[in-house]
């Protein structure tokens, strides 16, 4: 199943367990490496996983190791549109959706490493594999 993954979109617990170096996501991206999937993060998802605790010279090697998508007016715009489509509104959701909307235009077939199942399948539907953490 994972040698069909194009590309790889981390939300910030992805990105998180990987500057913290989890042993499991360690070993998936072992594995998302082997098949040549891209991995990508949204440029607000950087925002989520800063704070004074962060390893910043760990986080900038790995921002050195993917692909980071800006949040753009259109990409905001589509953004809102699947917050609607998903019968979902607020701040609580509204990154969650940035990071769904950019995960649906990358190359496909695309898993998104996940700590919000069940948010990202509302807003992703089956256009995206969903692997939770």
């Amino acid at each position: 199943m994972i040698e069909h993954i194009q590309t790889v979109v981390l939300d910030s617990q992805g990105l998180s367990a990987w500057i913290a170096q989890d042993r499991k996501i360690l070993g998936m991206f072992q594995v998302f490496h082997t098949v040549g999937a891209d991995l990508v993060i949204g440029a607000n998802t950087i925002v989520e996983v800063s704070h004074t605790r962060v390893n910043m010279p760990r986080l900038q090697w790995v921002l050195s190791r993917v692909k980071v998508e800006p949040v753009t007016e259109g990409a905001a715009k589509a953004s809102a549109d699947l917050l609607k489509t998903a019968g979902l509104h607020g701040h609580k959701y509204a990154i969650d959706a940035t990071i769904a909307e950019m995960a649906l235009r990358q190359p496909g077939p695309v898993a998104m490493l996940t700590s919000d199942v069940d948010d990202m399948a509302r807003l992703c539907g089956h256009r995206v594999r969903l692997i939770g953490i």
